[in-house]
């Protein structure tokens, strides 16, 4: 079928580049935005801007707040599709709180059983509510986190929650791009040269491939150890053994860890008061500071509430290493005697724990935070330049052929690259004038989020018409405009809708809020520069009569990709 190897791996690179490119451009620039997801969050919420707080008490602060929590109407509506009618009475199940030393506000969660399914005798509910850890007061439930709770689940979901097809299609996208960097680094035989090269000087498609080679080349370490964590992170929804045909061993596998660590897996029916959380937690941080990693306390469950076998597991913030969390210290809830103190994890678990803690980076390293950023965006550019190259490369041959797929493909890119972008600028827009008292606040901004990128490609399919005379679509150029008022619009309306300017953030070195407005303006002022260049290059087709002079055949030493 294919000449050679190379040329096998040609084909494979392109198609399944340009079939998965679209997905893995979100994945790619959501994922960036996530690395300072809890930052984003204090944008968006002025009410949340003050500097992060360690845990408070667990007696006097949180205990009560904890008792205020009823299943979220969401998880409601999602059990009586399962089950018909809800049952009277849904017991407590756990209680639990997460937090980093990025966060200022609060998370708690709850778990209630469903006791009328006779399918999954384990199905639960979820409520959950986000206090303001210095005062305990209750945050609005309609607030959308937009860094925590939109941007970074659109990672890894794409928010597409029916059947869990998201986490599959991104799935599929990060084999395929695992895929995509074997088959580049065969394609390009001179990887290190092409590490070092790029001509802005030369054709429209030679700087693309320079450039598409180049963000490749100069983060494929990056690339690769991060599509294969985060398919290791997801690999119990890829392949669910232990809930399907493993799930016997698996049950029996848990109640003999239960039964050698004394914690229990249910309940007894038993009721036992609770001791005081706050000892177990001073007793906690006694022991780690024992073993020589003293700390904070970043993740804390009450398991069997209010039941004689009901057990509290105290985890150490594991900020300062790159496992996600440190060993816990696990608790009996009605007497606070320690019933177990996790040892040092396997080396498998280790290195679990490890690829986990690297993927999500919840640890304390700025510098390295950055360095993802620019990864990540590297990555974003690489499939950008890609989709720009297979597009440039067919307009002359699908033009004289009288075909529209280039034409298609461009509507697409421009849908996948400026209008993605678009729609994340007209979020932000909408979060700082949508009105505070607003019902439902947190999902009109997110309809505002689609309405937007709806338009986007709307506005593609329409203005990438000039495509199939081979010429410049303006589409790109119009939504570089778009994108560029959107973002110095955001960072106005942060101004005026909180007083927080550029100059007081930056006086103060508040760095969530200044940073994010620096990053915003830099998007404006790169969009519009990308505007002006695209629109001289529009100007220049027009004094040709036509399209632009491109060479047949860049060099034989390019790839022909496809």
């Amino acid at each position: 079928m294919f000449a050679s190897f190379r040329a096998a791996m040609t084909w494979l690179h392109t198609w399944f580049g340009l079939v998965l490119g679209f997905v893995l451009m979100t994945v790619f620039f959501f994922g960036s935005l996530s690395v300072f997801d809890r930052e984003i969050d204090r944008w968006a919420s002025p009410e949340t801007r003050f500097e992060p707080q360690p845990l408070p008490s667990f007696d006097r602060v949180l205990q009560p707040l904890f008792q205020q929590i009823v299943p979220d109407q969401e998880e409601l509506e999602a059990a009586r599709e399962r089950v018909g009618v809800l049952p009277g009475e849904m017991p407590l199940m756990g209680w639990s709180v997460y937090t980093t030393h990025r966060d200022p506000v609060l998370s708690l969660w709850a778990e209630f059983a469903l006791t009328n399914n006779p399918d999954d005798p384990q199905d639960h509910l979820h409520g959950h509510i986000t206090v303001d850890p210095r005062s305990g007061k209750r945050l609005p439930d309609s607030e959308l986190k937009l860094g925590s709770e939109f941007f970074y689940p659109m990672h890894y979901s794409l928010h597409l929650h029916w059947l869990e097809l998201g986490y599959w299609i991104v799935g599929l996208a990060a084999l395929v791009m695992l895929v995509a960097l074997v088959s580049g680094v065969v394609i390009h035989r001179k990887l290190f040269r092409e590490l070092f090269t790029f001509r802005p000087g030369s054709n429209q498609q030679r700087k693309l491939l320079d450039l598409h080679n180049l963000t490749g080349v100069a983060a494929l370490p990056f690339h690769f150890i991060f599509a294969l964590s985060g398919l290791i992170i997801f690999a119990g929804i890829y392949f669910p053994v232990s809930e399907t045909v493993l799930k016997p061993l698996a049950l029996a596998d848990l109640g003999k860890q239960a039964a050698a660590s004394g914690l229990a897996l249910q309940p007894s029916g038993v009721p036992a008061p609770l001791a005081s959380i706050d000892g177990m937690v001073a007793e906690a941080k006694r022991r780690w500071a024992a073993r020589g990693m003293p700390g904070e306390v970043g993740w804390l469950t009450v398991h069997h509430v209010g039941d004689a076998r009901g057990h509290v597991s105290i985890h150490r913030a594991g900020s300062d290493r790159v496992a996600l969390v440190g060993q816990a210290v696990h608790f009996e809830a009605a007497s606070g005697r320690v019933l177990r103190e996790e040892p040092p994890p396997s080396p498998i678990l280790g290195i679990n724990e490890f690829l986990t803690g690297l993927h999500l980076q919840h640890f304390e390293h700025w510098l390295l935070r950055w360095f993802y950023v620019l990864g990540g965006l590297a990555g974003s550019v690489c499939i950008a330049t890609g989709l720009l190259f297979f597009t440039g490369k067919r307009q002359q041959r699908h033009a004289a052929l009288g075909v529209s797929g280039a034409r298609w493909v461009d509507a697409l890119s421009v849908t996948s690259i400026t209008g993605m972008l678009v729609a994340t600028a007209a979020i932000l827009v909408a979060n700082r004038l949508l009105p505070a008292e607003l019902p439902e606040r947190g999902a009109w901004q997110e309809r505002c989020f689609w309405l937007a990128w709806l338009a986007a490609f709307a506005h593609a399919a329409w203005r990438c018409a000039p495509v199939r005379q081979a010429r410049l679509a303006p589409a790109w150029r119009e939504q570089c405009w778009a994108l560029a008022a959107l973002a110095l619009a955001a960072v106005l309306l942060n101004w005026i809708t909180t007083g927080d300017h550029l100059l007081r953030t930056l006086e103060q070195r508040y760095w969530p809020v200044a940073g994010f407005d620096l990053a915003l303006l830099a998007a404006a002022l790169l969009s519009a520069y990308s505007a002006r260049q695209l629109g001289r290059r529009e100007r220049e087709q027009r004094e040709l009569g036509g399209a632009l002079s491109e060479e047949a055949v860049i060099s034989s030493e390019a790839p022909a990709h496809g």
